[in-house]
């Protein structure tokens, strides 16, 4: 049944349903991108295979791998780190691999000399880590005296200073050292950023930049754009790799500018933003959300489709949250945990009937290319992961009904599902998988803690972010609200504060998960991509909810980001 037949067909039921039932609304602004924004953009229609074929980028590339394998240990592991940070790691990734793999074979040797080098011993540490690589927090004993305190002398070396401080964010539960390191650094950093300690202005910029976030927390695009700027800035840059990650990020760009193309066509023939006019139209915002999850030029089809997802999730959260009675959601439920196309003669409402076959289509569309170049059927998969959302949208929904409000336990245990990042997650690996395993299967139908881990994060931070608006909507249940319920703290403030310590203690879980399907192990059921998008659902659940609602409410920053990252080119 298409769209355009439901238009004609529903029209009656709708009007009725609008007049007869007294709706919330939470006054949503329109999206501030135009859907022939994008479409207007020239772009370079050469493919980035093609491109990255070119005799000029086959030299630079060389060249570059040769400085790699070539130069002293500490001027590597700083070539690497750069190379990362300006978004060219997806480039020399065997070349860095191979580095890496010496490094920890060698690391008792950097750490055992008569005067070991804090920056490097941190650069190696956060380095392995970031990589999988098994590494122990025992590094750093040397640099603290016999009271486990680190020594004050190293508080005159911000370069060693800094590389500890985001060495610490790599941390797992247990390891007080690192504990240790962070309170150290943080510390001494903010009085050195605040005294203005240094004449020199691009560590300063640095050091104010890290302790705004750290770099383990960062989206990572957004980072190799800030980070070229800086780069371009130092005394001694590289002046190959620059100009390399200029083209690079440009072309990758070039990229994700195709790829919204596509998306933005998909979601004008879906007609969804134009026929429900309480839901947010948010599909630009969304895709900076894929790009943040799936970075990589040669992933259009994964950013695509978890882009797809995401809108839908949006569209029908607000159905939840804001359109819905709750005898309707009772049915809307019914309907998706049913993944029948004659359940939507349940659906009384028409905007209700378009939101579950838009779903339908387009989750069973994704099945077909999944089960037509894989042979696997992974429609039981998604539909669990999708009517488990749902119901936990229900459960949202009915504590708003009956005005109750859970403990912080019940509705952590509810809010992580209805966040999204499991449906997200899941989407995802079938789209990043040629090879899919029966145990990676039985993992996500379980909820494996890699989906868990960054969904905590994930809602965490959302409430941080939406919970005043939700509370004037009328909602009952939020991590502030429950807290306060529950009275582990008193006051709007400490609750804030106890749900930052929480995302960072969720920190160390997930970065556990890292290590343990990390560079070297046989025993994981998740690929190393899959395995590095769940960490990148957590960052850009940092980025766009880092100075409010960057979904609901995107303001003038998140404008910006999105221009630097898929729209202006360096």
């Amino acid at each position: 049944m298409s769209n355009q037949c439901l238009a004609s067909s529903g029209r009656t039921a709708a009007q009725t349903s609008h007049l007869d039932v007294k709706r919330l609304t939470a006054n949503y602004k329109p999206s501030i991108w135009s859907c022939d924004f994008l479409q207007s953009l020239q772009i370079d229609d050469r493919n980035h295979k093609e491109v990255y074929g070119d005799n000029r980028w086959k030299l630079m590339e060389e060249d570059l791998k040769n400085m790699i394998d070539a130069e002293s240990l500490e001027t590597t592991l700083e070539l690497i780190d750069d190379i990362h940070r300006l978004g060219l790691g997806h480039r020399f990734e065997a070349s860095i691999k191979e580095t890496l793999d010496r490094v920890l074979k060698n690391l008792d040797q950097i750490t055992d000399e008569d005067t070991p080098n804090l920056h490097l011993t941190a650069l190696s540490f956060r380095l392995l880590r970031h990589h999988g690589f098994q590494v122990s927090q025992d590094v750093f004993k040397f640099f603290m005296d016999c009271d486990g305190n680190f020594k004050d002398c190293h508080c005159k070396d911000v370069k060693g200073m800094l590389s500890l401080y985001e060495a610490s964010f790599l941390g797992i539960e247990g390891e007080t050292l690192l504990d240790e390191a962070l309170a150290f650094t943080s510390l001494h950093l903010k009085n050195l950023s605040r005294l203005h300690v240094t004449q020199d202005k691009g560590v300063l910029e640095q050091v104010s930049h890290a302790l705004e976030m750290p770099l383990h927390h960062r989206m990572q695009r957004l980072e190799a754009r800030w980070f070229i700027e800086v780069y371009s800035k130092k005394a001694y840059e590289n002046q190959v790799l620059l100009e390399f990650a200029k083209l690079d990020y440009n072309m990758v760009q070039q990229t994700y500018q195709r790829d919204f193309k596509d998306i933005s066509r998909w979601w004008k023939d879906t007609g969804l933003a134009k026929k429900l006019s309480f839901s947010r139209d948010r599909l630009m915002e969304l895709f900076l959300w894929s790009v943040g999850i799936v970075s990589e030029p040669q992933f259009s089809d994964v950013r695509k489709g978890i882009t797809k997802a995401s809108a839908l999730i949006t569209t029908i959260d607000d159905v939840y949250d804001v359109y819905g009675t709750l005898d309707e959601l009772q049915l809307f439920t019914s309907a998706v945990e049913r993944w029948d196309v004659n359940a939507v003669e349940i659906l009384s409402d028409y905007q209700l009937k378009l939101c579950f076959l838009a779903l339908y289509n387009t989750v069973n569309e994704m099945t077909y290319e999944t089960l037509k170049e894989q042979g696997v059927n992974v429609l039981p998969y998604l539909t669990k992961a999708w009517a488990d959302m749902c119901k936990s949208w229900l459960t949202e929904a009915e504590w708003r009904h009956n005005k109750y409000t859970p403990t912080f336990d019940e509705y952590l245990a509810n809010a992580w599902i209805s966040v999204s990042g499991v449906v997200i997650l899941v989407h995802t690996y079938f789209l990043l998988n040629q090879n899919i395993s029966d145990e990676a299967l039985k993992c996500l139908e379980n909820h494996h803690d890699l989906l868990r881990w960054p969904s905590v994060i994930f809602r965490l931070l959302n409430d941080l972010a939406t919970s005043k608006a939700e509370l004037e909507r009328g909602e009952t249940a939020t991590s502030i609200s429950s807290i306060k319920r529950g009275g582990v703290v008193s006051d709007e403030e400490s609750a804030h504060k106890y749900i930052s310590n929480l995302i960072e203690s969720t920190w160390k879980k997930m970065n556990k998960d890292g290590l343990i399907f990390g560079a070297n192990s046989a025993s994981s059921p998740f690929t190393k991509e899959f395995v590095a998008a769940a960490t990148n659902l957590a960052r850009i659940a940092q980025c766009i909810y880092q100075y409010g609602d960057g979904i609901g409410a995107p303001d003038k920053r998140v404008k910006n980001r999105i221009l630097a990252v898929i729209v202006q080119p360096v």
